[in-house]
């Protein structure tokens, strides 16, 4: 799959807001059939970041939501800002 592909779009909840700041974390709508190891190349492939941890789940609305952690010396912030969302 193609970067483009699998990340969907960014989620700008007050839930992933928090997350932002507090656990230097991004969430995202991905594909539903993208594993892990491709949330995480696309991530760092889009933003140039390093990333921790990709953890998954589906929404109660049959949505595929990423939670990506991002490496310390990189800022979910900065992240969130280049695509105009703070």
């Amino acid at each position: 799959m193609k970067t483009y592909d699998v990340l969907r779009y960014p989620i700008n909840t007050e839930k992933a807001v928090k997350m932002i700041d507090r656990e230097n974390k991004l969430l995202f709508s991905v594909d539903k059939r993208a594993n892990k190891s491709q949330i995480k190349e696309a991530v760092e492939k889009a933003f140039n970041v390093k990333v921790l941890k990709v953890n998954t789940l589906f929404s109660p609305h049959g949505e595929k939501r990423a939670y990506v952690t991002l490496a310390p010396s990189f800022q979910a912030a900065d992240v969130m800002t280049k695509l105009g969302l703070m």
